[in-house]
């Protein structure tokens, strides 16, 4: 059975590379089984996220809104 070094090493990768279906299934074996793990997965993926839309911009729109929210006057 995966250890969780393992796993989060591959759950990583994964952001890199397409795993092997045995990597898969071992890796979805072992994250149904490990809430750190699932926990760490789920993490990855919203880092991965926030990545994404940092790097089309779509934060900046954001940014000027709470920034417009947080000032109504603009002082």
């Amino acid at each position: 059975m995966m250890d969780c070094k393992q796993a989060t090493r591959l759950l990583s990768e994964q952001q890199d590379r397409k795993l092997s279906r045995r990597e898969k299934l071992a890796l979805k074996f072992h994250v149904f089984m490990c809430k750190a793990c699932r926990n760490f997965g789920q993490q990855m993926g919203s880092l991965r996220d926030l990545a994404r839309s940092y790097a089309k911009g779509e934060d900046k729109a954001q940014d000027r809104q709470q920034s417009r929210d947080s000032n109504p006057q603009g002082k």
